[in-house]
Order: C-alpha cells, then sequence, then structure tokens
C-alpha cells in the first residue's frame, strides 16, 4: 500500500492530571488537589499521524513502545483510528514512554516525561519501501538517528519530508539538512541563531536552508518564511480546555494542507485552526479535531488579513 504520509518518531501514554493551580513548593500551594486524572494516548508524531487521518489521509506510523499494556494501547488506538502500524516495533522487557501533565483553570500545561533510552528506534528497521513511496515522510527530534536516515530516505526518492524540531541537539543540523519543510518549536530558531526575534530568527536561519520555513508561535499563532517573504497568521481564539498535542495537530493540519498543495498563508490558517479546535478536549490523541470541525473554524473566523513581509535584509 502507499500511503499519503509515513511519520517515524514518538508515541507515549498520557496521564493527564488536572489542577485548579499549580503547584509551588514551600507554601500553600505545596499540595493541590486533583480534580481529575485520565490516562490518554499521545507522543508528537503518532497524534500527528492521527491528525493526518482523521483529515482523510492514508498514514503509516514508524516508532517503537513498550511491551507492556501501555504499549499495546497505544498500537490500538492508533489503528482503531485507521493509522497503519505494521513496522511499530515492541520492545521486550521495557515499559512505553509516558508523561505526567498538569493542567491548571486555563488550561496551560506543565509536562513530566520519561522515556527508556533502549526505546530508540533502530534505523536499519525502518521501512524503506513505504518511505520511498511516500506522498511526504513527517519525522521529530525523538530518535535523531532513525529521523536522519528516514529523511535520508525519503529525499533520495524525491519524497518531501517534515519535522518536528523540539530540542537543539548536535544532530540537529544533520536532520535539517534533509528536511524540505522544517516545523520549529516557538523557541527553537531562537536557540540556532541567537536572534530572540522570530522574524529575524528565521532569516537567519535562510543562510542554513532554503526551503520555506515554519515556526509555532503559541497563542500568536505560527510563522512562515517563503523565500524572502515572511508571513504571520495569528492563532484562534479559543477557550482551552487543554493544550496538549495542540502543536501536534498543527503539524498533521500543516501535513494535509501541504498535501492538498494550498499556499503557505491557507496552510498556516488552516494548522493554526486545527490546533486550536483540538485545544476544546482533553487529552493529545482525544483532542484530535475532525476535518469539517477546522473548515468551520476557518470559516467562522473573522476575516483578519496575514502579515506579509518581503525584505532582504534584517528586520529592524
Amino acid at each position: 500500500m502507499t500511503f499519503d504520509v509515513v511519520g517515524v518518531g514518538a508515541s507515549c501514554l498520557d496521564h493527564v492530571c488536572r489542577v485548579p493551580v499549580f503547584p509551588v513548593a514551600g507554601g500553600a500551594l505545596s499540595k493541590v488537589r486533583l480534580r481529575s486524572e485520565s490516562r490518554r494516548c499521545g507522543g508528537q508524531t503518532a497524534t500527528a499521524l492521527a491528525t493526518c487521518q482523521s483529515f482523510g489521509l492514508r498514514a503509516k506510523y514508524v516508532g517503537v513502545v513498550g511491551d507492556d499494556d501501555d504499549g499495546a494501547r497505544i498500537c490500538d488506538e492508533l489503528a482503531g483510528r485507521g493509522v497503519e502500524t505494521s513496522d511499530v516495533a515492541r520492545h521486550p522487557g521495557r515499559l512505553t514512554a509516558t508523561a505526567t501533565i498538569l493542567i491548571d483553570d486555563t488550561g496551560d500545561r506543565i509536562v513530566l516525561w520519561h522515556r527508556d533510552a533502549a526505546l530508540a528506534f533502530d534505523p536499519a528497521r525502518l521501512p524503506r519501501a513505504a518511505l520511498s513511496s511516500a506522498r511526504l515522510v513527517h519525522v521529530d527530534d525523538v530518535d535523531e538517528p532513525a529521523a536522519i536516515e528516514a529523511a535520508r530516505i525519503a529525499t533520495r526518492a524525491g519524497v518531501p519530508v517534515t519535522c518536528d524540531v523540539d530540542h537543539v541537539t548536535g544532530g540537529t543540523d544533520a536532520l535539517l539538512a534533509l528536511v524540505s519543510l522544517p516545523v520549529f518549536a516557538q523557541h527553537v530558531p531562537g536557540e540556532l541563531t541567537g536572534e530572540p526575534d522570530p522574524e529575524r530568527a528565521l532569516r537567519a536561519l535562510r543562510r542554513r536552508h532554503p526551503g520555506t520555513l515554519v515556526v509555532t508561535l503559541g497563542e500568536d499563532g505560527a510563522a512562515a518564511l517563503e523565500g524572502e517573504t515572511y508571513h504571520h497568521e495569528p492563532a484562534f481564539a479559543v477557550s482551552a480546555v487543554d493544550t496538549t498535542g495542540a502543536g501536534d495537530v498543527f503539524r498533521g493540519g500543516f501535513i494535509y494542507a501541504t498535501l492538498q498543495g494550498w499556499p503557505i498563508v491557507e496552510a498556516l490558517r488552516f494548522a493554526n485552526a486545527s490546533a486550536a479546535a483540538s485545544c476544546l478536549t482533553l487529552g493529545a490523541m482525544a483532542g484530535v479535531p475532525g476535518l469539517d470541525a477546522v473548515r468551520g473554524m476557518v470559516r467562522g473566523a473573522d476575516p483578519t488579513p496575514s502579515i506579509a513581509r518581503i525584505r532582504t535584509d534584517q528586520p529592524r
């Protein structure tokens, strides 16, 4: 089978805890009563692929889980959503990656995560035929050697590659060199360039990468540098229940828009709407919206024009 998108990267089992406020050590808020707790499936690439599948794309997940009930639950959740999971590795004797997520009444969150180093995906096990025949390959930076090799396989086959770069490591430059459409977490361009302003940072990265560069900006929406044109699309205003997974859903929405051939402004707007819709439900994968909900949000939004600046110099 040929897939629209093959994703290589992380999945995890989230322990989601609702609290009125975040605890603070050494004071009256050092103990905070839980309002609710639940266990839900998540992880960067797994959630992005669940989003792609929800929007009607054929998605395949490649990653590694432990040989435990949590790993089985993640595989069952993805398969139940229609995501192909035959190349998910089950590591014997290891526990699946987990995250404890505290969510306050504003929808903001604190994440405590753990992933056994032994859960690294072996690049030799990558499904080369699926990667080479996909319409697009998506990787994150959790298992960098596997991500780099997957991107290399795709690039050699002429397949575009998107990524979720959340941390700067010694392998980040090697990964970015193989990615067609990098999508950065908000803090990453600044860490890579020393430029705190998103536009300045993307323009500095232009000297190292010729493709369209995208950065998520949280409550400020998202931005992209296309050639020398800087686009900024504001976020959609929602009363957030849980922001967990919003960035992953953004990437799924961006992948969908990219494969539809939409202009970058429309792609950013659709991805922003996807992320906003995901914040209305508790949980990462549980918050993945349907295509109609996202289209409705885009149609119903105020027609705020995008901000685009074309410059060859650095913004002042």
